[in-house]
């Protein structure tokens, strides 16, 4: 039976209006028409070319959708010699899906449509040893303000560990840097007050200024304050937006008991621990405790840090 994909515990925006998410899916071993002619039999819509950048699928069920191979280097192919150079790209380089923002109940079409991609030969990270193909979620924040954000910064960065072991992330998204877990410095500066947004976003930028994070908070920082960030990189590579940027570690696409629902019923479970100022308290306590102990391991804190929430699921 499908999972069904849960809802945000705070469903609403600070304006009243249902939260939404972006979702951007990777995948190989399909090329881009044949990706969108799948789209259109799964969810509608009609396929128009969008020149180097691939296609959109306009008017499906769950809006537009976008259609490219992801990489800025390949342009349209035109010659017999660019589409073969194109057809070897796509075994390393993926396809991707870009969601319109959605509801998070329409998840469940977007799973749908990857089980067509699925039994159409769609491949996922552990086709290859090196293919870094992944899936993203971008959930619009309810607010742009402290008391909003931090929690769930610490929720996450407090039990990454834990949810990248049971989650069981290829080998492949372990070696590659997309998805580098936040380094011990951050959690242990999230650990202490933070006083303001300000200083949030400093610690942020100073202890862990990389997009490549499994929840990368640089878009949501430079939507919040553009001026500060810019500061302290180039604001040409972060993409400012009112959203959490939640980067899975792998996509299992090519796995039938996996879902989009399954990984983003993860989020949804991180902001549910974040709406608990008592296991946040606990959290930061055991986190210091842990840096404290001489002899403390990775394993210990996955351990730990389960314990204290509850379990993940």
């Amino acid at each position: 039976m499908p999972l069904d994909p849960k809802p945000l515990p705070e469903p609403l925006t600070g304006a009243g209006e249902p939260r939404r998410v972006g979702v951007e899916i990777e995948f190989g071993a399909l090329g881009e028409e044949r990706v969108t002619s799948i789209v259109e039999e799964v969810l509608g819509g009609r396929t128009e070319r969008r020149g180097d950048k691939g296609f959109v699928v306009s008017g499906t069920e769950v809006g537009d959708l976008e259609v490219y191979l992801d990489t800025q280097y390949l342009k349209r192919a035109e010659t017999a010699f660019e589409k073969r150079i194109h057809d070897i790209a796509r075994a390393v380089v993926p396809v991707e899906i870009v969601s319109a923002p959605i509801r998070p109940e329409q998840i469940a079409r977007l799973d749908a449509l990857c089980v067509a991609l699925r039994e159409a030969g769609a491949t996922g990270t552990a086709a290859g040893t090196f293919l870094g193909f992944g899936v993203h979620f971008n959930p619009e924040v309810p607010a742009q303000e402290l008391a909003a954000i931090l929690p769930v910064l610490r929720a996450y960065a407090f039990l990454e560990n834990s949810f990248r072991d049971a989650a069981g992330i290829d080998f492949a998204r372990r070696v590659l840097p997309f998805v580098d877990p936040y380094p011990r410095a951050l959690l242990d500066g999230l650990a202490e007050e933070v006083p303001d947004m300000g200083a949030l976003i400093d610690l942020y930028l100073d202890r862990a200024p990389s997009r490549n994070h499994g929840l990368d908070m640089l878009c949501l920082f430079a939507e919040i304050d553009g001026d500060r960030v810019a500061r302290a990189m180039d604001l040409g590579l972060v993409s400012a937006r009112p959203t959490y940027h939640y980067r899975l570690p792998d996509c299992r696409i090519n796995e039938a008991d996996w879902s989009l629902a399954l990984e983003w019923n993860r989020w949804v479970r991180v902001e549910e621990i974040a709406r608990d100022p008592g296991t946040i308290a606990d959290l930061r306590a055991a986190w210091k405790d842990h840096r404290g102990q001489l002899t403390s391991t990775r394993a210990d804190w996955v351990r730990r840090s389960a314990e204290i929430v509850g379990g993940l699921a």
